[in-house]
């Protein structure tokens, strides 16, 4: 492997059932992902995390704190802070039941996974320490969905600072894949007084790390990351502080990203448009590595 492109095994044959008809895609779920950043003397660095190896879908690949949409999401009785959901609407693309159910996930999937929480006392405010029994009690109710955001914000009496995320990208899974996400990526930074820690389930080990140390890292075939998420760590190289990223963050396209295949000189080729360093070229038959459990480079 020239790189760390997590590339799972099963691909070839479900990009030619694909292409050939015999694959149904599946709809999407959405989710929410967010790149959480604080400021060194080096520069700013990014909150990451490895899922565990027996992961089904990316074991062992580098990642950021995030997840699927909870139902419960679009609660009208989540207090709300920042630009109105009608505002987040026109930014994210959806309506604003949607546009408050994607930004309630990434700021539940942060504080789930990460301990951190991007919601305060009133609207100007952020809460501080988030560690402590109660504190995690909740944490875990929230996990196992015996809770749901707007009644854990409800009881803490919270505001949720829809104003300490900004929208980066999104990205759609492709359609060959058998678990299928629409996810809005969103860049946040490390409130003071927080710190996070691996609070994740799925994740056996979390870094900080700068963006372009990770990105090296990649590209040495040391660290192993989707499409989306090494992207992202080179879409954050220009920036030399996290409220620089997050300045912006509103001017940025949201127009989704999904992987295509097509037929080509007997070959399919797949391809994220805008991003070409993903490319890649598989066999219309298989071949010997993957008739022998390999897969392509």
């Amino acid at each position: 492997m020239a790189n760390g492109q997590w590339y799972p095994p099963e691909w070839p044959d479900r990009i030619r059932a694909l292409a050939d008809g015999t694959l149904t895609p599946v709809s999407p779920r959405r989710a929410a992902t967010v790149l959480l950043l604080k400021d060194t003397e080096s520069g700013p660095v990014v909150h990451m995390l490895r899922r565990r190896a027996s992961m089904a879908f990316a074991g062992g690949a580098y990642a950021y704190p995030g997840g699927g949409v909870d139902p419960r999401d679009d609660d009208r009785l989540v207090r709300w802070a920042g630009p109105t959901r009608a505002w987040w609407a026109e930014r994210l693309g959806v309506d604003e039941s949607g546009a408050q159910a994607i930004v309630c996930a990434a700021v539940r999937e942060t504080y789930e996974e990460a301990g951190v929480l991007l919601a305060g006392p009133d609207p100007d405010s952020v809460v501080g320490d988030t560690t402590g029994a109660d504190w995690e009690a909740d944490r875990a109710a929230l996990v196992a969905r015996e809770l749901s955001f707007a009644e854990f914000l409800h009881r803490r009496g919270l505001v949720l600072r829809s104003d300490l995320l900004g929208a980066w990208t999104r990205w759609i899974t492709p359609e060959f894949e058998a678990r299928r996400y629409d996810t809005w990526f969103f860049v946040a930074a490390l409130p003071e007084g927080q710190r996070t820690r691996n609070a994740s389930t799925e994740a056996d080990r979390t870094v900080w790390i700068r963006p372009a140390e990770a990105a090296a890292g990649y590209d040495k075939g040391e660290l192993l990351m989707m499409p989306p998420t090494i992207a992202t760590l080179r879409q954050l190289l220009p920036y030399a502080t996290a409220a620089g990223a997050l300045a912006a963050a509103p001017e940025r396209d949201m127009t989704p990203v999904m992987a295509s295949a097509r037929l080509q000189d007997g070959e399919i080729v797949l391809s994220w448009p805008g991003h070409e360093e993903f490319t890649k070229h598989v066999p219309t038959a298989p071949t010997t590595a993957e008739t022998t459990g390999g897969g392509p480079a």
